[in-house]
Order: structure tokens, then C-alpha cells, then sequence
């Protein structure tokens, strides 16, 4: 499957157009900084993912009371949680980020393919701790400014988890203000996984922020060896989303170290 990342893209446009994001309530966001939260926990720290569908997979897991879910990923000692707004391929909802908002006070990310700032807003009115941007999408579809759109996300006091997939977009998402780097080991584009992608990022690179690696983590070793990468936190969502143990699962990750 090749040029997924167009494809997420214009399902984005889609999903504006159909006024998914006009959100007309407030949510109360944590009063948490999932950056504290990373640093000081002791085991591994994991962003446990909330979604019911992807293009990969397809459908993940029945649509049933996304709270319950999100509290089994918190009793399993999730520091933060990320929950997919975006209702195309993904069937997020900005109604199931409110209820899981409300339910729960750990931080919140909103996942979303973001390429509008009036998706941005929608976060900050949704209560969302967290927001995404993908290096990708600035780089190769939308001839918009990456740093307008941090900087936007920053004056309505959210934090910036930017994502890369290659060494490249690595290197420019460390040239701008994102308060946590991504990476992500699958290629949105072929939608193909590699756990190395991770490592052959992190190679002799210095950090200076927090770095999360996302997709494709399934096991307590996956933990430690994205951890051994350089790895400071992990999200994780589809193998945890189809255990019917979520609790169980996202203890015995959060314990691989």
C-alpha cells in the first residue's frame, strides 16, 4: 500500500469539511505535564493508544465504551494516554476524546493527522494535554509552516509531540520548538514496520528532549530494546487495544523495565 500519507492527509481535509472539529464545550485539560511524567517514572513509560480502527489492520475492536478502555490502560499504569480523534480509517471521535477526558486524569494526546489549525483548536477545547504533528506531512503535502503551527499550539498551552519516520525528518523536527520528538518505525507511506527505525535514528544522535518511539510494540523485549535505542518513552496502541487484558498487558509492559 503506497502513498497512505496523501490519503491520511486528504481524510483530514474531508473530516474539516464535514465540521468533525467544531467542538462547542470545554473540557478541563490534566494538571499533569506528560514530560514530568516521563522523567519521573521509573519503570518504562508508556502513551497507551485508544483506537477502534487503522489502515493496516482495519478494525481493531468493537466500539464499546471508550472510558473503560482508558481506565484499564491507567490501572495498568499508563502515563498518558493517546486517543484517536480522526473518524476516517481510524473511527475516532472527538466525542470518545471527551468521554475519556472526563473520565481520567492522566495526560491526554490527541491523535489526529493535523494539517489545519482549526484542529488545534479543537484539541484545546477537547482538554487535551498533547497534540501531534507529523514531519512528513509538512515536508511532503502541505507547503505550510511547521514552526506556525507549534507556535499556534503553544500560545492555546499545549505541548508539541512531533513525528519522523527518517533521519531526515528527525534532523529538521530537532531544529524547531516540539517539546517531545517521535519516531515513528512505521512508514506512513507503505504502512511497513521496522523496530530499527528507531535505532538507526537514534545512532549517535545527542538528545535534547524527550524521545518517543511509536508503532509496532508488542512485547516486554520490544520495551527494552527500543529503551536500550534510546528510546524515553513508548506508545502503543494496537496490541494492546486487541488483548482482552488490557490492564494486564500494559502492566507487564510498564514493568519490562
Amino acid at each position: 500500500m503506497k502513498n497512505m500519507l496523501s490519503q491520511l492527509a486528504q481524510n483530514s481535509e474531508k473530516a474539516i469539511e464535514e465540521g468533525i472539529y467544531k467542538i462547542m464545550h470545554q473540557n478541563k485539560k490534566s494538571n499533569k505535564n506528560l514530560i514530568d511524567e516521563i522523567k519521573q517514572n521509573k519503570h518504562a513509560s508508556l502513551i497507551t493508544e485508544v483506537k477502534f480502527s487503522s489502515p493496516s489492520l482495519g478494525n481493531i475492536r468493537e466500539i464499546v465504551d471508550p472510558t473503560s478502555i482508558a481506565k484499564s490502560m491507567v490501572d495498568g499504569g499508563a502515563v498518558g494516554l493517546s486517543v484517536l480523534t480522526q473518524p476516517h480509517l481510524f473511527n475516532g471521535s472527538p466525542e470518545y476524546f471527551s468521554q475519556i477526558r472526563n473520565a481520567v486524569k492522566v495526560p491526554l494526546l490527541m491523535k489526529d493527522i493535523v494539517i489545519d489549525k482549526v484542529q488545534i483548536d479543537a484539541a484545546e477545547k477537547l482538554g487535551a494535554d498533547v497534540i501531534l504533528l507529523i514531519q512528513g506531512i509538512f515536508d511532503k503535502k502541505f507547503a505550510k509552516d511547521i514552526d506556525e503551527f507549534i507556535d499556534y499550539a503553544h500560545k492555546k498551552k499545549l505541548l508539541v509531540l512531533l513525528e519522523a519516520h527518517t533521519k531526515k525528518e528527525f534532523s529538521d523536527s530537532t531544529k524547531t520548538s516540539a517539546d517531545i520528538l517521535g519516531i515513528n518505525n512505521r512508514d506512513l507511506d507503505t504502512l511497513q514496520i521496522d523496530l530499527n527505525t528507531t535505532k538507526t535514528i537514534l545512532d549517535a544522535v545527542t538528545k535534547d528532549r524527550i524521545i518517543i518511539s511509536e508503532s509496532g510494540i508488542k512485547t516486554p523485549k520490544d520495551i527494552q530494546f527500543l529503551h536500550n535505542c534510546g528510546a524515553d518513552a513508548f506508545l502503543v496502541g494496537s496490541s494492546i487495544m486487541k488483548t482482552k487484558d488490557i490492564k494486564g498487558v500494559v502492566s507487564r509492559l510498564v514493568a519490562s523495565i
